[in-house]
C-alpha cells in the first residue's frame, strides 16, 4: 500500500485581500472556521498567517494565541504558524510568533527577492529562531524557494540547530525564486537528507499540476487560498474546503489516502503526543 499523504491547507497568506476573493479568511473567527472546513475536507495541517483589524499581516503574539485557541476549540487539526508573516514585518517581530508555542512553525532560511518586494531573513536571525524553536519543541518546517536555500538549510542541520526528521516545503513559482517545473522539484528532492518529510507548494496556476506531480513522487502536498485563489480558470475558490477536497481526490486517485492526525504527527515526529507541543 502506498504511504499516506499529509495534506496541508494554507488558509490565508500575507498578500491577497478580500478584494481579490471575498472568501479569503482574515479575522481570527474566519480563520478558525476555515481551519475546521479544511480539516473536514482532509487536511491534517493548517498553515496560518495572521491579519490585523485592517487586514494587514501581523506578528502579534496575543492574536496568534487567540487564533490558535479558536482553531483548537473547533477541531483537532495540527496548527502551523507562519513566521514569514509578510514582507513588511521586521524579522525581529516575526520570530516572536513561536512564543505562542504551536505544534509547528515555518522557518524561512534565506533572504530573497519576492515578486516586487524583498523578503528579509538574516542568517544570524534565522539561526537564533531555529535555536529557539528547538528549545520550545516547535517543529520547524524549512521553507526552500531555491537551491541556495537548501544549501543553507543543510548547514543549519550540520550545526545541530534542527531536529530530525527534517521537514521541507519546496516553494516553486515565486518571482525571485526557482521556477515551478518538475525538473527543479526533482533536483531539490534528490538532495534532501534520507528520511526527510517534504511537500511541494506550487503558486497560482501551478498549484494543482505541481502538487499532483509531488504526490506521485511520494511527497506531501499543500493547497489553500494562500497558494491559489481560483478553483479553476475563471472560477474563484469559495473558501479552502473545495481546494482541499480536490487535492484529496488527486491523492486518492493514485492510491495515497490523506493522512489522519495521528498518522501525520507520527510521520513528522511531532512532540507532545498527537502533534501538540509539550507543556513547559
Amino acid at each position: 500500500m502506498a504511504a499516506p499523504a499529509i495534506l496541508t491547507a494554507a488558509l490565508t497568506g500575507p498578500i491577497a485581500t478580500k478584494a481579490d476573493n471575498p472568501a479569503l479568511p482574515t479575522t481570527p473567527d474566519e480563520i478558525a472556521a476555515e481551519a475546521q472546513a479544511a480539516w473536514e475536507a482532509g487536511a491534517a495541517i493548517v498553515h496560518v498567517h495572521l491579519r490585523d483589524e485592517d487586514g494587514q499581516p501581523t506578528a502579534d503574539v496575543e492574536l496568534a494565541r487567540r487564533t490558535v485557541a479558536l482553531i483548537e476549540a473547533r477541531c483537532p487539526v495540527l496548527i502551523q504558524l507562519s513566521t514569514g508573516v509578510g514582507l513588511g514585518v521586521p524579522f525581529e517581530q516575526r520570530e516572536q510568533l513561536v512564543e505562542a508555542r504551536p505544534a509547528m512553525a515555518t522557518l524561512n532560511v534565506c533572504s530573497m527577492s519576492f515578486g516586487a518586494g524583498e523578503f528579509r531573513n538574516p542568517p544570524s536571525g534565522v539561526r537564533r529562531l531555529a535555536a529557539r524553536m528547538r528549545e520550545l519543541g516547535v517543529k520547524a518546517e524549512l521553507e526552500i524557494y531555491d537551491t541556495g536555500h537548501l544549501d543553507f538549510a543543510l548547514a543549519l542541520h550540520a550545526e545541530g540547530l534542527l531536529v530530525e526528521p527534517l521537514q521541507f516545503s519546496i516553494v516553486l513559482g515565486v518571482r525571485g525564486g526557482a521556477a515551478a517545473t518538475p525538473e527543479n522539484l526533482i533536483s531539490m528532492v534528490r538532495r534532501l537528507p534520507a528520511g526527510s518529510a517534504w511537500q511541494v507548494i506550487g503558486i497560482g496556476r501551478d498549484n494543482l499540476p505541481l502538487t499532483a506531480f509531488g504526490l506521485a513522487m511520494g511527497g506531501n502536498a499543500r493547497t489553500g487560498m494562500e497558494d491559489t485563489l481560483l478553483l479553476r480558470r475563471g472560477e474563484p475558490a469559495a473558501g479552502n474546503r473545495p481546494l482541499v477536497e480536490r487535492l484529496a481526490r488527486v491523492a486518492r486517485a493514485i492510491e495515497r489516502e490523506p493522512a489522519g492526525l495521528d498518522e501525520a504527527a507520527e510521520l513528522l515526529s511531532l512532540p507532545g503526543g498527537a502533534g501538540q507541543p509539550s507543556s513547559s
